[in-house]
C-alpha cells in the first residue's frame, strides 16, 4: 500500500511539474494561403508567399491579425504567474518620474508623470522657485493615452507654445499652438507633419512636412518629397511660405532649425540615416532666405550647436572619424579655413552645449559618458563630474545663466534630476526616483570579450551579488548594432522583475553602433553587417562558456534594426538560444526601402536592387528569407503593432507566418500585435505594462524560471 501511495504521488508530482513547463504540443497555428508572387533579382528567382500580408487595410490580413492574436493570449492566458508578474510590474512602475527642466523668458518647463499616468505632463513654473501648473496634460487628448505629444518648441518671448502631437503611435503628427498665458489654442493647424521639429521664429515658425499621403497608404506608403514650411501665426496651412524643397530628389529629408539668436537658419539635408549635406541663411526677414552650402554630400555628419557673433560652432566627423569641433562663417564651406575649438579624442565626441560662458563637451568612453568644460576658444576647463559610471541624459542651460539642469541613470541607478552651479562647480539634487527596488543588491560589471573575428566588444552584466557561475542562470542577452547608435547604461522598470527573479541582464555593444566613433559603426554596415550579428553570438558563447548560464536558460531580445538582429542570429544559430524576441524588427532585407522612410537605411543595409553583389549579400542574411524546413527554432514572440509606419508590421506579420509554416520543433512561435500603437514612441503607460507583463511572462516561462508571486 505504502509503495502504491508513493506511486500516485510520484506520478502526481510530475504531472504538476509537467503543467509548469512549456506545453510541448505543437501550436495549431492559422492556416495562412500563399500566393504565387516570385521575383527576379539578377536571375535569382525569389518567392514571396505570403506579399498580401503586406496590405495592413485589406481584410484578409486584419482576419490573419485577429487570429494570431486568439492564439498568442490563450498561450498567455496560460502562464500561471502573468497576473502576479503585472500587480509587481504596476506596483513598481507607479512612482513619480521628472524630466529634465529648461528655461524660456524666466519660466521653467519640465514634465512629470506621477506614476502610471499614460503620459507624461508638461508643467510651467514662474522662476526656479515657483509654484509648478499644469500647462499641457496630454492625457486629456484622448480617453485611452494613444495621442501622445511628438514634438514642442517655445517662442523666444516665451508667449507661445507650438506641440506636435501623434495619434496610435504614428509617426504623422499635427501641430497646435498654445498661447502660454491663457492655456488657449489658436485656430492653427498644421496637418500630415513627419520628422520635423517646432522652430520659432517672430510670429511663426518653421516645420517639416510631406504633404497628404494618397488614401490608404498613410501608414506604409514610400514617404516622398519633403519640405520645410515656414507657418504665420493665424494663417491657415494653405497660406505657408515653402522655405526649401527639391522636387528633382524626392528620397530626401530636410530639418531647419535656428540659433538661439534666431539669427542664423540652419538647414540639413539627408538622404538616409547618417551623413548629410548643411546650408545656413543669415535671417533679415523671411521674404529672401538665402542659403548658403557649408557642406556638401552625404559622407559626413555635420550640425550646428549655435552661433558666437559671427560665427557658428560645427561639429562634424570629416577628417575625424570620433567627430570634432569648429567653428566658421555661415558662408564658408572651405573646411582648410574652420578653425578647430576642440580636436578630436580618442573617446567619441556626442554633443555640445553653451551655457553660462562655457561650453559643456560630453563624450562617450566605453559606451559610458564623460564630460568637459572648455571656454568659447577651446582651452580646457575642467571635468564635469558625474555621480557615476552611467548615462548623462540633457544638460540644459543658457548663454549667460550660471543655472543649468541635467539627468543621469545608470542600470541599477533609476533617472534622477540635478541642478548645478556652474560657477561654483556644484551638483544639487533636485529629484531622485522613489522606485520599489533595492539597488544596492546588485551589481554591474562589464566584460570585453572576442568577436569572431578576434575583435574586442564590450558588454554590460548586471545581476544580484553573490550569483554562482554555474550555467544555471537565466539571461536576457539585449543589443542593437546599428545607425551609429550608442547603447548606454540606462534604468529599466520593466526588467526588474527579471532581475528580482535571480536574471542577469546584459546589454552588448555590438559594431554598427555609435559607442566607438565611425570606424566602429562602419564596421557594421552593408557587407560588414554579419559583424553585428557575430558580435552578439559570441558575446552569447562567452557567456556560456564562462558558465554564466547555458543554452537553455538563455534569451535574446531587440527591437527595430535590433529586431533584425535577433531574426537573423536565431536563424543562423538556432540551437544557442532557449527565446527570442524580435520587436518590430526590420526582418525583410529585400523589400524594407519600398515602405514609409525604410528608404533611408541604406546607407546601413544597402538595397536589394543595387546591384547583384548587395543582393547576394542582402538575400544571405535575411531572416525571413533565412528559415529553413524542419529546424527547431527558439521559443519565440514576435512584436509588432498595427500603427508601426517606421518598420511596416509587414516584417513581422510574414516572418512569423513563415516560422509557423517551417519550423520543426515543439517551441512555441508567437506574434503579439499592439492595436493603436506604433514603434514605440508615445506609446501609453497601461499599454507598456501590458506589453512588458506578456513579454517577461513568455520569456521567463520559456527559460523555466518559478517566480514568486
Amino acid at each position: 500500500m505504502k509503495v502504491y501511495i508513493l506511486f500516485i504521488v510520484i506520478i502526481g508530482y510530475l504531472f504538476m511539474a509537467q503543467q509548469c513547463k512549456s506545453p510541448e504540443k505543437k501550436i495549431q497555428y492559422p492556416q495562412a494561403k500563399k500566393v504565387d508572387t516570385v521575383d527576379n533579382y539578377f536571375g535569382t528567382k525569389v518567392s514571396d508567399p505570403y506579399r498580401w500580408l503586406e496590405d495592413d487595410n485589406s481584410e484578409e490580413t486584419a482576419k490573419w491579425v485577429e487570429a494570431e492574436n486568439k492564439i498568442t493570449n490563450s498561450y498567455l492566458q496560460k502562464i500561471p504567474f502573468r497576473d502576479g508578474l503585472e500587480n509587481r510590474l504596476t506596483e513598481i512602475w507607479n512612482y513619480p518620474k521628472y524630466g529634465v527642466p529648461f528655461n524660456k523668458e524666466n519660466n521653467y518647463f519640465f514634465f512629470k508623470n506621477d506614476g502610471v499616468q499614460n503620459q507624461s505632463v508638461l508643467y510651467i513654473q514662474d522662476g526656479i522657485n515657483g509654484e509648478p501648473k499644469v500647462l499641457l496634460d496630454p492625457n486629456k487628448l484622448s480617453e485611452d493615452g494613444t495621442v501622445a505629444l511628438s514634438s514642442m518648441g517655445i517662442s523666444k518671448d516665451g508667449r507661445y507654445l507650438g506641440y506636435g502631437i501623434s495619434r496610435g503611435g504614428s509617426d504623422w503628427s499635427e501641430i497646435y499652438v498654445m498661447e502660454i498665458d491663457t492655456r488657449k489654442n489658436l485656430k492653427d493647424h498644421i496637418e500630415w507633419v513627419k520628422f520635423s521639429g517646432i522652430s520659432w521664429k517672430d510670429d511663426g515658425f518653421f516645420y517639416s512636412s510631406y504633404g497628404e499621403p494618397e488614401e490608404g497608404d498613410e501608414l506604409s506608403g514610400q514617404n516622398r518629397f519633403h519640405k520645410v514650411y515656414y507657418h504665420k501665426l493665424g494663417d491657415p496651412q494653405s497660406n505657408d511660405k515653402l522655405i526649401y524643397g527639391d522636387d528633382n530628389n524626392p528620397l530626401r529629408n530636410f530639418y531647419a532649425y535656428l540659433t538661439e539668436d534666431e539669427k542664423y537658419l540652419i538647414l540639413t539635408a539627408t538622404e538616409s540615416t547618417s551623413g548629410n549635406a548643411l546650408y545656413a541663411a543669415k535671417l533679415n526677414g523671411l521674404e529672401n532666405i538665402k542659403f548658403h552650402e557649408l557642406a556638401s554630400g552625404f559622407d559626413n555628419d555635420y550640425s550646428v550647436v549655435d552661433n558666437i557673433g559671427e560665427q557658428l560652432l560645427m561639429i562634424t566627423n570629416y577628417d575625424a572619424p570620433n567627430q570634432r569641433l569648429v567653428s566658421t562663417k555661415y558662408d564658408n564651406n572651405d573646411p582648410s579655413k574652420w578653425i578647430q575649438i576642440v580636436a578630436e579624442k580618442e573617446d567619441v565626441l556626442q554633443g555640445v552645449s553653451m551655457v553660462s560662458d562655457l561650453l559643456l563637451v560630453r563624450y562617450i568612453k566605453d559606451a559610458s559618458s564623460k564630460a568637459y568644460f572648455h571656454k568659447p576658444d577651446g582651452t580646457f576647463v575642467r571635468e564635469f563630474k558625474l555621480p557615476g559610471i552611467g548615462t548623462l541624459s540633457g544638460f540644459n542651460g543658457e548663454k549667460g545663466n550660471s543655472t543649468a539642469f541635467y539627468g543621469f541613470t545608470s542600470f541599477t541607478f533609476p533617472s534622477s534630476v540635478y541642478k548645478y552651479d556652474i560657477t561654483n562647480d556644484i551638483s544639487e539634487l533636485m529629484h531622485t526616483s522613489d522606485v520599489d527596488f533595492h539597488s544596492e543588491e546588485y551589481v554591474t560589471e562589464q566584460i570585453f570579450y572576442d568577436s569572431k573575428d578576434g575583435t574586442k566588444v564590450p558588454m554590460f552584466v548586471v545581476h544580484k551579488k553573490g550569483i554562482k557561475l554555474d550555467g544555471n542562470n537565466p539571461v536576457l542577452l539585449y543589443g542593437y548594432g546599428g545607425f551609429n547608435i550608442s547603447l548606454t547604461p540606462s534604468f529599466s522598470i520593466s526588467r526588474l522583475p527579471f532581475l528580482e527573479q535571480g536574471g542577469i541582464f546584459v546589454m552588448a555593444n555590438l559594431r554598427g553602433g555609435g559607442e566607438y566613433g565611425e570606424k566602429w559603426h562602419k564596421a557594421g554596415t552593408l557587407m560588414q553587417k554579419q559583424n553585428v550579428f557575430d558580435d552578439f553570438i559570441h558575446a552569447a558563447k562567452y557567456l556560456i562558456n564562462k558558465k554564466y548560464t547555458s543554452p537553455d536558460k538563455l534569451a535574446i531580445i531587440g527591437g527595430s534594426n535590433g529586431g533584425l538582429l535577433v531574426g537573423a542570429c536565431m536563424v543562423q544559430e538556432p540551437d544557442l538560444f532557449k527565446v527570442a524576441i524580435p520587436i518590430v524588427g526590420v526582418l525583410d532585407m529585400l523589400r524594407y526601402h519600398n515602405f514609409t522612410i525604410g528608404w533611408a537605411w541604406a546607407t546601413d543595409y544597402g538595397r536589394s536592387d543595387d546591384d547583384e553583389d548587395m543582393f547576394n549579400y542582402l538575400y544571405n542574411y535575411s531572416p525571413l528569407h533565412n528559415i529553413k524546413k524542419g529546424v527547431n527554432y527558439p521559443a519565440t514572440m514576435a512584436i509588432t503593432a498595427d500603427h508601426d509606419d517606421r518598420v511596416v508590421p509587414a516584417h513581422t506579420f510574414k516572418f512569423m507566418a513563415t516560422l509557423q509554416e517551417m519550423d520543426g520543433g515543439k517551441n512555441p512561435v508567437l506574434v503579439r500585435i499592439e492595436t493603436d500603437a506604433g514603434h514605440g514612441a508615445g506609446k501609453p503607460t497601461d499599454k507598456q505594462i501590458s506589453e512588458a507583463t506578456d513579454m517577461y511572462s513568455f520569456i521567463m516561462y520559456n527559460l523555466n524560471m518559478k517566480p514568486q508571486y
